[in-house]
């Protein structure tokens, strides 16, 4: 009997049109049948968001001859959500976000909205793995994340991932990546600046930036695996409990 082939949903935060989605686009089709729900615009630092208070648009729109494809006006977790519930009626069986323009590794999985995709994809019960390049650059060159990609997602599919599990695989710039390595998240965080300015008005208002600060001198790092022109790969589960913590609290003397 022929083996049917496994339905892929591919999604992002950077919008339908992006550069990265097309990548994806050409590579899950050799692995399954494909459907693309994607924000209509961009949708970057969205993290977990949910539109609650207005309503949502879901558009069919034909971008590349033969692909099933859907634009949201929402956030990239509204578009799991309604490609799910709407479009397929069921589970794919891999859930792929990217390839993002910028690294999301370290506590950039926080804010993600490409790692959010991903990370509602696999609360749903969906086998699912976020990508992205480290080059914010419009016309940034993805050719060398092809193999890894394809290999990522033959082995999710192949293997499957632990429950409540999903992946976030980053890639450093450039046209050569040593291999992939499997590592664990940096210890790392953003220290925020806050321009502030006038508009034409006369009227205040602040304008965010900041600085990464790494302090994790791992070797066994997201941070160090990239900067030695190697693409990782962690394991993130949405638990967020602190597991360790708990005896320590549990020796607390609450007076209530």
């Amino acid at each position: 009997m022929t083996k049917q082939r496994p339905t892929i949903l591919i999604t992002n935060d950077d919008g339908i049109t992006a550069p990265g989605i097309k990548v994806l686009i050409e590579l899950m089709q050799e692995l399954g049948n494909i459907v693309v729900v994607a924000p209509d615009s961009p949708q970057s630092g969205m993290g977990h968001a949910v539109t609650i208070a207005k309503p949502l648009r879901l558009d069919k729109v034909d971008i590349y001859e033969g692909v099933e494809m859907y634009q949201c006006s929402g956030t990239p977790v509204d578009c799991v959500k309604l490609a799910v519930n709407k479009v397929l009626h069921k589970k794919p069986d891999l859930l792929v976000s990217g390839i993002n323009h910028g690294f999301n590794s370290s506590i950039n999985v926080i804010y993600s909205g490409t790692m959010s995709a991903a990370m509602e994809g696999a609360i749903e019960g969906i086998p699912s793995v976020g990508f992205s390049l480290g080059d914010f650059k419009q016309d940034a060159n993805f050719e060398a994340t092809r193999p890894f990609v394809t290999e990522v997602a033959k082995q999710i599919l192949d293997n499957g991932l632990p429950s409540g599990t999903l992946l976030n695989v980053n890639f450093p710039p450039g046209q050569e990546i040593k291999g992939l390595k499997v590592c664990r998240q940096a210890i790392a965080k953003w220290e925020e600046e806050f321009d502030e300015r006038l508009d034409p008005n006369g009227r205040r208002y602040f304008w965010l930036t900041g600085k990464f600060v790494l302090n994790d001198k791992g070797e066994d790092t997201d941070e160090y695996a990239l900067n030695e022109g190697y693409a990782s790969i962690v394991p993130v589960h949405f638990d967020f409990t602190s597991y360790n913590a708990i005896p320590t609290l549990k020796n607390w003397n609450f007076s209530v």
